[in-house]
């Protein structure tokens, strides 16, 4: 019998080549379509929560719509590369598929399905919130990370920088956590996180920007502030899906994962962490070029 430990480290050391070689060596394209895979594993994990709870989402539409959102997010990211060629012929002719388009469609669909199902007027309301959150609190934030690597040349150093500050923080709170852990964190929530190991996961953030820094070459003051709200918008992910399952009364959001739980239980962090990295990276880093 292998120990919860081992399965964790024999699973992540499976995973973590097979992502760091598509992020390194795949096209956005690619990242994309992975990213709509992960996105909508997870949602299907967070509606069965809600089913616990008696909330039935219109799955199917719903994951329609998360695709359409990672593919809007690739097409903004191309557009998005194109324009700082200074391509204007193609700005001028190309359509405007913005994420209001893909709402809307998923909102007109929503209504549609509500108003001519079979389900009763009941469950509408219900119905309506648990899929419009899954997208809102999942598959959006999560979408950052198709930005992230479409970011001209740097796009693949940045989402790994991502990735590997939500992978190495994970690491040192869950050993620093075990080890020397004394304060609790959050004992409603999540009883075996701590202080010390929230700490820890800060800490090696920042070593990881130090370290990214110099590959990079983004000022060290810049990437420093990315790892840093990386990290703290990981761990608030992190908690806060602690409280989902609380709520629904899990400890996994599921089981694909030997070791890690569910799909979402291993992409928590990086919910949060992605569009803190994304947006900081957009509206402070780009304004300089």
């Amino acid at each position: 019998m292998i120990s919860g430990t081992k399965l964790r480290v024999l699973t992540a050391s499976i995973l973590i080549p097979l992502v760091m070689a598509a992020i390194w060596w795949g096209p956005t394209g690619l990242i994309a379509g992975l990213a709509a895979l992960v996105a909508v594993a997870a949602l299907m994990e967070f509606f069965a929560m809600g089913t616990r709870l008696g909330f039935q989402a219109y799955r199917f539409w719903t994951g329609l719509a998360a695709l359409g959102i990672l593919a809007q997010q690739w097409y903004a990211s191309q557009a998005a590369s194109i324009a700082r060629l200074g391509d204007l012929l193609y700005e001028a002719r190309a359509p405007k598929v913005n994420l209001e388009v893909v709402f809307f469609v998923f909102l007109l669909g929503m209504a549609v399905i509500a108003l001519w199902s079979r389900r009763p007027l009941a469950e509408v309301l219900p119905s309506v919130s648990i899929s419009v959150a899954g997208l809102v609190v999942i598959v959006l934030p999560f979408s950052a990370v198709v930005r992230l690597h479409g970011v001209d040349i740097s796009g693949p150093k940045l989402l790994l920088f991502t990735v590997v500050l939500v992978w190495v923080g994970d690491t040192a709170a869950y050993f620093v956590g075990r080890g020397f852990g004394r304060w609790k964190l959050s004992p409603q929530l999540s009883p075996n996180k701590t202080w010390e190991g929230a700490m820890a996961n800060f800490l090696s953030a920042l070593l990881v920007g130090a370290l990214f820094g110099y590959w990079t070459r983004i000022e060290p003051a810049h990437m420093l502030a990315m790892a840093a709200f990386g990290s703290v918008a990981g761990q608030i992910g992190d908690l806060f899906e602690s409280a989902l399952k609380r709520s629904a009364g899990v400890k996994d959001s599921g089981t694909l994962l030997p070791g890690h739980g569910g799909m979402l239980d291993r992409i928590d962090a990086l919910i949060f962490a992605a569009p803190a990295v994304w947006y900081y990276f957009e509206w402070v880093v780009m304004r300089k070029f």
